[in-house]
């Protein structure tokens, strides 16, 4: 076993508080930020303070846990989405990477601070790995892939597997066929048009419905979610909405998030009536060849056992599944929970299930409008 370095903060000194993430002062975003900085396994864009305040906007219920040290210096944030006295990370059920934002040798007691802050329970899905005192709330792990995207395409090729490779190549003569019945190819990197996150939205709304998974953007405060991050346009913090084309077709499109160097691919969508053009690789690849203009390193391409990801990953990162409650019996509620929610979804009724699913996601509903304005939060 690796000794950990020396802790920082040790936990029996520490105090924490909670606060809505508007009253944030600008020394206190300004420390999130130096503690992302300083910890390279907070360099997705997940961690970075705009996007738990555009998740603030959106959506009631965000607040903020500081911690601090002995001599009152803050030494983590942990942004939280609360339901009554149960709370899930700031952007559930779509963060994909979770966790608290401090220094990597940090000593933390999460189940602690958070009963110190009456917190009933916390329960994540994306837990980052390395965060101290988790391990014996965690209940499933799975691997994140990724797409080391430095030095380019030719670069990317030197390190993925044979089937990436062949998926490259196919993309290839994929858009030249697309180029030869459709008209050009062109690729839009960064596009701040509502209208194509709009139909970007309709095309995965269709492919929950034709799928039967939950429809994500059913709820208002997601879409408002990604209309606020299109409208972030920093260097070190944005949203990023990308397409193809072919001539005057839309092939696929993108909106994902980003941070510096690091680009997590979110909500991919493909036109249906193109799928023999592989759209989605089309788009890839496009990425991935203008990787270094447009200044990215790494493509997080999120949990998950996708063939594409499969066959695109260059490495993965792992993420953790748990539950930190007041108790270890409601922690064993929760993986028994858990356990029979996987067993049902393996069973020979979940076809059944899925068609009732579709059926119920067909009937109108009332929507929740996003809260209106903004946080006060101003981040740098």
């Amino acid at each position: 076993m690796v000794a950990r370095p020396a802790a920082r903060f040790a936990s029996a000194n520490a105090r924490h508080r909670m606060v809505d993430i508007g009253e944030l002062t600008g020394s206190e975003v300004a420390r999130w930020l130096e503690l992302r900085a300083c910890n390279p396994a907070l360099d997705s864009p997940y961690f970075h303070p705009a996007f738990a305040a555009a998740v603030a906007a959106t959506r009631a219920g965000v607040r903020v846990m500081i911690g601090e040290d002995h001599s009152g210096a803050i030494a983590s944030f942990l942004p939280l989405q609360f339901d009554g006295r149960a709370c899930r990370p700031a952007g559930f059920p779509a963060a994909d990477f979770q966790g608290p934002i401090c220094a990597p040798d940090l000593d933390l007691d999460l189940a602690g601070a958070l009963r110190s802050c009456g917190v009933g329970s916390y329960r994540f899905d994306h837990m980052r790995e390395g965060v101290a005192g988790v391990e014996p709330w965690i209940y499933g792990r799975q691997r994140s892939p990724y797409v080391d995207v430095s030095g380019g395409m030719d670069s990317y090729l030197s390190r993925a597997s044979r089937s990436g490779k062949d998926n490259i190549a196919q993309a290839r003569r994929h858009g030249r066929k697309a180029e030869r019945e459709h008209g050009s190819l062109r690729f839009v990197a960064q596009s701040g048009d509502v209208a194509l996150l709009e139909h970007l939205i309709a095309f995965k709304r269709r492919q929950y419905a034709a799928t039967g998974a939950r429809d994500h953007f059913a709820d208002a405060g997601h879409v408002g979610l990604l209309h606020r991050l299109l409208g972030e346009r920093r260097t070190e913090f944005s949203g990023m909405l990308s397409a193809v084309y072919a001539g005057p077709h839309l092939l696929a499109a993108h909106f994902g998030l980003r941070a510096g160097p690091v680009l997590h691919w979110w909500f991919p969508v493909y036109d249906p009536k193109f799928s023999r053009l592989a759209p989605g690789w089309l788009l890839l690849r496009a990425l991935i060849d203008a990787a270094p203009d447009l200044g990215l390193e790494r493509i997080d391409l999120g949990r998950g056992d996708d063939e594409y990801k499969r066959r695109a990953m260059t490495g993965y990162q792992l993420v953790h599944q748990g539950a930190i409650t007041r108790s270890r019996i409601g922690f064993h509620v929760a993986v028994a929970r858990r356990n029979a929610g996987a067993a049902v979804k393996d069973s020979r009724i979940a076809p059944v299930l899925r068609r009732a699913a579709r059926a119920s996601r067909r009937r109108p509903r009332v929507e929740a409008a996003p809260r209106p304005g903004g946080t006060g939060l101003s981040i740098g």
